[in-house]
């Protein structure tokens, strides 16, 4: 019986997760929409020394580089830019289903407060991602070298991630 249970919480979780990334991107379009207003030099671009403007890389964009090298493939910045969601949806995916099943061994009033559990795990995420794993592996600056007004966007991202996430599980559980 265990197993079924588990099994349930690996498939609520990972739809969660996706319901999650969906979310969190929406949001992230929003704030960057209203910093533009407020910035007027908002846009992530910078100069490349040629008078035209580059995108930076993100780490997903990084993230799908490497993973096409390991494969044997070397990507051109628009394809990186074109992969850069599928690595954003997956990891969201991912984490959502490892919620999910952390959500089904965890103690029953975790599973009474989804938006809140879902909030703590966001929080979790944020710190152990965006904080430590992405700039140790080199694909963002370190935590030090980043402004505070860019950790305050990355930590309110992955709360609403994880909003998202717990509420979209608990439902999709119930029917499950």
């Amino acid at each position: 019986m265990r197993r079924q249970e588990l099994w349930k919480g690996l498939v609520a979780g990972s739809a969660a997760g996706l319901a999650g990334a969906i979310a969190m991107t929406q949001f992230q379009n929003l704030w960057s929409k209203a910093a533009e207003k407020v910035k007027a030099n908002g846009s992530g671009k910078s100069s490349d020394g040629s008078g035209q403007e580059t995108e930076k890389e993100d780490a997903t964009m990084k993230v799908a580089g490497k993973g096409a090298e390991v494969a044997g493939y070397n990507l051109s910045h628009e394809e990186k830019k074109k992969a850069a969601p599928i690595v954003h949806y997956g990891f969201g995916t991912a984490m959502g289903a490892l919620y999910g099943t952390l959500t089904e061994l965890g103690p029953r009033e975790v599973r009474h407060h989804p938006v809140l559990s879902g909030m703590g795990f966001g929080s979790v995420l944020f710190a152990g991602a965006d904080e430590i794993a992405v700039p140790s592996l080199g694909l963002s600056p370190k935590p030090g070298d980043t402004p505070v007004s860019s950790h305050i966007y990355a930590l309110a991202s992955h709360l609403v991630y994880g909003a998202t996430a717990g509420a979209v599980r608990r439902m999709v559980r119930a029917v499950i």
